[in-house]
């Protein structure tokens, strides 16, 4: 999952409680107690999102997988994953009993079909009784933004992006209440990073990243940061781009309106930008002072001599 996958461990690691509340029966009181790190992620390295709690008086692990798509293959990764599990536990204690396990599949994009809220991987014939694994499916992005954001915590915001009612004004919401919630600004920066990676999955074409840009708290401290990591510094320079094309367009266009007498086409604003990009804006303003209007026309239709 590439990005996704990094910045959704990372975070879950900074919030315990709250990926594990989601997931505990409504009610019961719930200690976390650590993330369980055993010898078998040397085997399988995603196999790192695991929980010990104590629910109740009850030891319990909560299992949690990431996935960035809905495919065929996750009941079977899912069943593989609890089997290596279980092993690393009987290893690390051996003798005693293996705690309950509940696995759950946190899928971030995929098929406009409901998925079901409990997945299963069979593995005895099929004339016998079931045998083999059941599992969660928390489909997030079948949520509305309302549904994540009553799950009452931060960690659980940044999938807001994904839902599938996602809009530009209910980010402006999700990016106020994470500023006004979270107290430093570099908690902050891995928030906003992680709103837009679920941004960039976009399973529903939202595409709010651009929009979620814009939104970003605009402190020198949470700039510098923001700027530090790479593919952000790569959005940000492109907003700037994007801001300097607006300011070059409504220039010249303005010139060129008192020239020619009306406003330029979107493909003469397009094409007066891009000579701008090209040639200078200097250049393009001697050109539309210079020409009379239909000689003006006739330069901006012209290929661009570099």
């Amino acid at each position: 999952m590439g990005d996704a996958d990094i910045t959704l461990r990372h975070i879950a690691r900074r919030c315990p409680g709250d990926l594990t509340r989601v997931f505990v029966p409504e009610g019961r009181p719930v200690e976390v107690l650590g993330w369980i790190d055993t010898q078998v992620t040397k085997l399988e390295r995603r196999l790192d999102k695991a929980l010990r709690l104590r629910v109740g008086a009850e030891l319990r692990v909560l299992h949690v997988e990431f996935c960035f798509a809905w495919r065929d293959d996750v009941p079977d990764q899912m069943f593989e994953y609890l089997g290596f599990l279980f092993a690393a536990l009987r290893r690390e204690a051996p003798g005693e009993p293996v705690p309950p396990i509940e696995s759950v599949a946190v899928v971030l994009s995929g098929r406009r079909q409901r998925l079901p809220a409990t997945g299963t991987r069979r593995t005895a014939w099929r004339e016998r009784q079931f045998s083999g694994a059941r599992f969660r499916i928390d489909a997030v992005y079948q949520r509305t933004v309302a549904e994540l954001r009553a799950r009452g915590s931060v960690f659980w915001l940044v999938f807001a992006p994904l839902a599938r009612d996602a809009t530009a004004a209910a980010m402006r919401e999700v990016v106020a209440e994470i500023h006004a919630r979270v107290a430093t600004g570099e908690e902050r920066v891995e928030l906003y990073t992680a709103l837009l990676v679920m941004a960039a999955i976009d399973p529903w074409r939202h595409n709010l990243r651009k929009e979620i840009v814009m939104l970003m708290d605009d402190t020198e401290t949470e700039k510098e940061l923001l700027w530090s990591v790479p593919w952000m510094r790569e959005a940000l320079d492109e907003r700037v781009r994007e801001a300097e094309q607006q300011v070059i367009a409504q220039l010249l266009g303005r010139l060129f309106a008192r020239r020619v007498g009306r406003r330029p086409t979107a493909e003469e604003e397009r094409s007066i930008v891009e000579r701008a990009q090209a040639l200078g804006p200097g250049e393009v303003e001697d050109a539309l002072l210079d020409l009379d209007s239909d000689a003006l026309v006739r330069w901006l239709a012209e290929p661009i001599r570099r």
